[in-house]
């Protein structure tokens, strides 16, 4: 039953917002660098931070100046780092074979971050994009990304994550029953201690422009990810798969892109009430921090009002680029 409103000027609702002590007070939802996952790209090289020119302020690093970054990021209070290699094309192939190398960057780097701040959780990325000379998240075959066999490799290249450190493997795929089989594969190798995020609604989503340029992988897909990632018309299909991979071992689930996808975040909290979160990718990072550099927008502002908005549609979390400006913010 709604609650009877008292007639005006009985209330006023404008009563609690007077202060900022007041505002305080009221306030419904709230946001701190704890709530943050913080993407970054690793290079190779020595002592290297290379500009991105389509991500303003973000950076490609090498492994030292990684490990540099998560001490940094551990001491703002943002208590997880998740990887994306930026690989040499040379290492590209057909049979991805560098997405399980023990020394393969995401590894290193994995490595790395443990040794300077081992309170950082590390997060990694399982998929074979960054490794694929076709630039798709699977095998490709006769022109079709074929499932099975890609879910094999992927558990490959966990198990190889698992083994360099990683607290968080992140499959983001969208491979159909990689969730089961990473888990299964994940325990019968003693990482039962290691989460699964995973990316259980991710969307064929024209937002991840400028990741493919941090990552190297403009202009290497061929065709497009239409027959693995979601329709972006699809609501009832996102709960379909976010049920799918709790009930196969999945430990938390993600919403990507993040703000055109907002109604999946709430839908999936409050369905499910598991760990959630969602990724305000490249693009999103790009529109508001392009629209800052250029003065349209007030950049704090706009920063902080967005990640608001992930944490009041149900997220428990945000990966964000935005996690060290908006953590110092925070911290004041």
């Amino acid at each position: 039953m709604k609650p009877t409103i008292a007639p005006y000027p009985a209330t006023r609702l404008r009563r609690p917002r007077r202060t900022p002590a007041l505002r305080d007070l009221v306030r419904e939802t709230t946001l701190s660098p704890g709530d943050f996952i913080w993407p970054v790209f690793v290079r190779d090289g020595e002592g290297v931070e290379e500009p991105i020119p389509s991500m303003p302020g973000v950076l490609r690093r090498s492994v030292d100046k990684v490990a540099e970054a998560a001490v940094e990021a551990h001491a703002l209070g943002i208590p997880a780092i998740c990887l994306f290699p930026y690989t040499d094309p040379a290492l590209k192939t057909e049979d991805c074979a560098e997405a399980w190398n023990p020394e393969n960057l995401s590894n290193r780097a994995t490595r790395a971050i443990k040794a300077a701040v081992p309170g950082m959780a590390v997060m990694t990325d399982v998929a074979l994009d960054p490794y694929n000379i076709n630039g798709h998240d699977g095998f490709v075959v006769d022109g079709e990304v074929v499932n099975d066999a890609t879910v094999a490799a992927l558990v490959q290249q966990a198990l190889s994550q698992a083994e360099a450190g990683a607290d968080i493997i992140g499959p983001s795929d969208m491979m159909d029953g990689r969730i089961g089989a990473l888990r299964t594969a994940l325990e019968a190798a003693g990482h039962s201690h290691v989460c699964l995020l995973s990316y259980a609604a991710k969307y064929a989503s024209a937002f991840y422009g400028p990741f493919r340029d941090a990552v190297g992988a403009s202009g290497a897909l061929k065709g497009d990810k239409k027959t693995y990632q979601m329709d972006p018309a699809n609501s009832d299909e996102a709960l379909r798969l976010i049920e799918r991979d709790l009930t196969e071992g999945a430990d938390m689930v993600m919403v990507k892109p993040g703000m055109p996808y907002l109604d999946i975040c709430r839908r999936a909290k409050d369905t499910f009430g598991a760990p959630t979160f969602a990724y305000q990718v490249s693009g999103e990072y790009a529109m508001l921090a392009g629209a800052a550099q250029n003065g349209w927008v007030d950049g704090d502002a706009v920063m902080l009002e967005s990640l608001m908005a992930f944490k009041r549609a149900g997220c428990d979390g945000v990966l964000t680029y935005f996690a060290p400006a908006a953590a110092r913010l925070l911290n004041g």
